[in-house]
């Protein structure tokens, strides 16, 4: 197995803090605003330590994620754009033509992350008045209109959500891009098995992670399909472990337990199930008080759920040094994940972190990392 390595775009700033918020919470915490010369930079830092792609979220918290990528395609030259994309904010046609053409104007370096959107309330700000079975209702329609155009197709469709008509592309991509897609309730792993071509889980414990493989590979069997799969992690790795911990330690120095009651309080609301799933990794922030130590919320070895006290989503992290977050990642390469997608505070110096640290020691190790020569020489 081959493993790929994608890190992320912070489109709301970066900073040396928990960035917290989203998911029914308010945003926090942003220390280094948001400039082009600066998104630049974190691009460059991700292609230069081989990174297959970059993450660019969806949201209000955020800028938005096509226009973001696309300013960057000239300044890079082999980094993939992770763009996330929400059904029904924009029509399946203009969506696919979107992608063809994102596709053609970079070469072929368009993935695409589908996010169905978890929260009522940010859904209905951009118009969107579905419930969440509903939207994943319309995810499966957009995700099967958007197949067959970008395969050539002229497609009619008449669905519950989604209508189209005699719909083409006059220049479908010559490489369609990859579809990723994560979500933990029974609606997600329904749309998972018939469209994804990797399944992404939020970074839970390996048995956690391990059962949901099995779920998803089970019901894309259903439909005679294979899907690969994929993690999203946080990472601080230094050539000790006591250095990382101590990154650890300062991250959550100043934060207070009435910060992660509102936050948590903000949580609550959410229909998200993965959010829920990773609130209860830590208790729904009720172990936190004035003297909690970062390693109190070590959860498994190396996995740290002091993220998730702030910020909605992906909540956990690596941490540890170098050789321990490579453990840390064998482990869970060997559940069946081949996607890694990580992300650091500041994302910036992070990658660094991780390029020089992390992925030449899984090279020695013999283990296949995509887009870095392999360091065993057969004999």
């Amino acid at each position: 197995m081959t493993l790929t390595f994608h890190w992320f775009l912070s489109t709301s700033g970066d900073s040396r803090g928990i960035i917290g918020g989203g998911h029914g919470a308010e945003k926090i915490g942003t220390s280094r605003p948001l400039s082009h010369s600066y998104l630049k930079q974190m691009a460059l830092a991700a292609e230069t330590n081989g990174f297959e792609s970059v993450l660019t979220p969806t949201g209000t918290w955020c800028e938005d994620a096509w226009i973001t990528d696309a300013s960057l395609i000239e300044a890079t030259e082999k980094l993939k754009f992770l763009v996330a994309l929400r059904p029904g904010q924009i029509g399946p046609t203009l969506s696919a033509q979107m992608a063809a053409t994102f596709q053609r104007l970079s070469n072929n370096r368009l993935l695409i992350n589908v996010v169905t959107g978890g929260e009522d309330a940010e859904q209905r700000a951009f118009g969107d008045y579905l419930n969440k079975e509903e939207r994943y209702e319309r995810c499966g329609e957009f995700l099967d209109i958007v197949s067959q155009l970008w395969r050539g197709e002229t497609v009619t469709f008449q669905g519950k959500h989604l209508q189209v008509e005699n719909a083409r592309l006059a220049n479908p991509p010559q490489v369609i891009p990859e579809v990723l897609f994560g979500g933990s309730s029974a609606a997600a792993g329904t749309v998972a098995a018939q469209f994804a071509d990797t399944y992404l889980t939020w970074g839970e414990l390996p048995a956690q992670v391990g059962e949901k493989i099995n779920w998803i590979n089970g019901l894309a069997a259903q439909h005679r399909r294979e899907v690969s799969h994929g993690i999203r992690f946080h990472v601080i790795t230094r050539d000790t472990a006591e250095e990382a911990w101590a990154v650890a330690e300062k991250l959550i120095e100043h934060v207070t337990p009435e910060q992660v009651a509102k936050a948590q309080a903000g949580f609550a609301t959410s229909a998200s199930e993965g959010q829920r799933r990773m609130a209860q990794l830590h208790g729904k922030g009720q172990i936190f008080n004035a003297k909690t130590a970062a390693r109190d919320l070590e959860v498994y070895p190396n996995v740290w759920a002091g993220v998730g006290l702030l910020r909605g989503g992906a909540g956990t992290a690596l941490v540890g040094s170098h050789s321990e977050v490579a453990d840390r990642i064998e482990e869970y390469a060997a559940l069946g994940l081949d996607n890694f997608v990580l992300s650091g505070y500041p994302n910036l110096e992070e990658a660094f972190h991780f390029g020089e640290g992390v992925i030449p020691e899984l090279l020695r190790r013999g283990v296949a990392v995509k887009n870095h020569p392999s360091l065993v020489t057969a004999s």
